[in-house]
């Protein structure tokens, strides 16, 4: 990377780092967290572009600024930052993120203005970053609103980016693939539809004359693997004004599908946005957020729950509780 490029970085003032944190007392939306083997420790990072760790899942330090954006790039001097994971790969550690720039606007729908937004990723020698921008400026198209992308290299080798495409701008948000480059510093070719939310049969919203149909919102894709190779995706939508979870599964086994929707969500009301890892001793364990109000402001809290993998489907069981 030039020299000239470290320069322009965004440089952000570090908040006070805290030490023996408790997982429920971080207020986090979208928790990914990355179980690093090397160093034997959990990243975890979500909206909001900072960084929790930790080496046994129940307390915490943090937070840490490792997002570092070009302030000349699309997305300006202070994005905001969305759905962070992180994704160790070939050596590197890459930064999936949504950024958006307020400033910049790229449509008007049913008087709604959209803002320019898009999934990209930075890279990084080391898990704590900092994460910094790639030979592409640009991974998927200036007019169209993406988000929450995530990582997923397919049976026939090639690393992917499977993304939302927001249904501000199309009515009925999808879930899309694009290839990238080897080194995921850019992507190759368009992107392809895999599903629409509409395909959903569990979530649902009411129509302007108060009629059921499903609910517009896709958000959150993660991709996984079942004892039984299987591959599925859990997403999140919304079963009226609740955040609800379910899962796809593939039938040809690639990101091709066609995707089949289970009919029931998978998580309780009120949970969502979930990633997959596995701990240090191998239990798998799923990552999500909550919502409750507090003092009349919405606020969103991680937690963890204890997931099967070992069948056919994915079953997510009790709430993980360290002890």
């Amino acid at each position: 990377m030039s020299v000239c490029l470290f320069v322009c970085l965004n440089v952000f003032a570090q908040r006070e780092v805290k030490h023996n944190i408790p997982l429920n007392s971080i207020r986090l939306s979208d928790p990914a967290i990355l179980a690093d083997k090397r160093s034997q420790t959990y990243y975890m990072t979500g909206t909001g572009g900072l960084l929790w760790k930790s080496k046994d899942l129940k307390f915490w330090e943090g937070p840490y600024h490792v997002a570092k954006t070009n302030p000349s790039s699309w997305m300006g001097p202070n994005p905001m930052i969305w759905a962070a994971e992180l994704h160790q790969y070939k050596n590197k550690y890459y930064y999936f993120a949504t950024f958006t720039n307020r400033d910049v606007k790229i449509d008007t729908v049913a008087g709604n203005v959209i803002e320019r937004r898009a999934s990209h990723i930075l890279v990084s020698d080391k898990p704590e970053g900092p994460y910094v921008p790639m030979a592409d400026d640009i991974y998927l198209p200036a007019n169209k609103p993406t988000l929450d992308g995530t990582f997923w290299v397919d049976t026939n080798g090639k690393p992917y980016m499977v993304y939302c495409y927001e249904w501000l701008q199309n009515g009925n948000g999808t879930m899309e693939k694009i290839e990238l480059k080897p080194d995921l510093s850019g992507s190759i070719g368009e992107g392809k539809l895999l599903f629409k939310a509409s395909d959903s049969p569990w979530s649902r919203e009411k129509d302007e004359y108060g009629n059921d149909k499903p609910n517009k919102v896709t958000d959150g894709p993660y991709l996984f693997k079942t004892g039984t190779g299987r591959l599925g995706m859990i997403w999140t939508s919304w079963i009226y004004d609740v955040y609800t979870q379910g899962v796809a599964y593939s039938e040809s086994g690639t990101l091709d599908g066609p995707w089949i929707q289970e009919k029931d969500p998978i998580t309780p009301p009120n949970f969502g946005h979930g990633m997959l890892f596995k701990t240090f001793e191998g239990k798998t364990l799923m990552s999500a957020h909550s919502h409750k109000k507090v003092n009349d402001r919405t606020v969103r809290i991680p937690h963890l729950f204890e997931v099967d993998l070992t069948g056919e489907k994915l079953i997510v069981k009790k709430e993980y509780l360290v002890e």
